[in-house]
């Protein structure tokens, strides 16, 4: 594969630091995929031509140094449901969060505005990878897979948690319902809300990382990147809303321990 056929992807500097840890916050750029999933859409959920979504995840894969059949994703359902898995399982279970073990297995996440979270305890050997909108994330998504993690022998005083691209705070309008609802769970999570323009502005990655952090998590870092901002590099399910496009494409972020 060429440098121009390359699957682009973020990185996280702390798990980038990690020995025996690959890891990639993909971005839409270096794929397969035309018109509105152009062009690295790794979403089966999506209405694009499935065989370049499955050539999409390939390059995603070889970019982490791992044979497409690595990858295993979830059907995500905005819940708090996660997973302990020894290998990519042969339909994509019901879960918003995966964890594993096993060596050359990467877990990952779609997203399109919700928050991609990636886990590691190098020296349990243990990796995960949630996916956190904001019902997942007050309903406790980022605990439930903290906790797959140390069911497979992590502990989280030494997991390094990284919080992914997602809609930042300036793009995310809501309105009184989602604040009202954060809010019955935890009054002074107000601190993740700002009143602009007559609308609500929520920091879902602040957020995220405040739960990571309360739930004992070692080491949270936030890439404060908003997808929906960033057009030329993110898939963005509000975007896409916004101009009344029929569909959206989905990034990638995946974690593993390499082989």
């Amino acid at each position: 594969m060429s440098a121009a056929e390359a699957a682009e992807a973020a990185v996280a500097p702390g798990l980038a630091r990690l020995d025996g840890v690959t890891h990639g916050f993909f971005t839409r750029r270096g794929g397969v995929s035309r018109g509105i999933h152009e062009s690295l859409n790794c979403g089966p959920g999506s209405r694009d031509d499935p065989a370049a979504v499955a050539a999409n995840r390939a390059r995603a894969m070889a970019r982490l140094g791992l044979p497409a059949s690595s990858l295993a994703t979830g059907y995500q359902a905005h819940g708090a449901r996660a997973l302990v898995i020894d290998a990519p399982p042969g339909a994509p279970p019901q879960v918003d969060g995966l964890a594993t073990a096993r060596r050359g297995v990467a877990v990952g996440v779609l997203t399109a505005d919700c928050a991609p979270v990636l886990f590691a305890d190098p020296e349990a050997g243990v990796v995960g990878a949630a996916h956190a909108g904001w019902r997942g994330a007050l309903a406790g998504i980022v605990e439930a897979a903290l906790a797959a993690m140390v069911a497979a022998g992590a502990r989280p005083g030494r997991v390094r948690a990284a919080v992914g691209p997602c809609i930042g705070p300036e793009s995310y309008e809501v309105g009184d319902d989602l604040r009202d609802a954060v809010l019955a769970r935890d009054a002074g999570d107000a601190r993740h809300f700002r009143r602009r323009g007559g609308r609500w502005r929520f920091d879902l990655s602040g957020y995220a990382a405040a739960r990571l952090r309360a739930a004992g998590v070692g080491a949270v870092e936030v890439l404060a990147i908003d997808s929906c901002a960033d057009e030329a590099r993110f898939f963005s399910y509000r975007r896409a809303r916004r101009r009344g496009e029929s569909d959206y494409g989905r990034c990638l972020s995946a974690i593993a321990l390499a082989p």
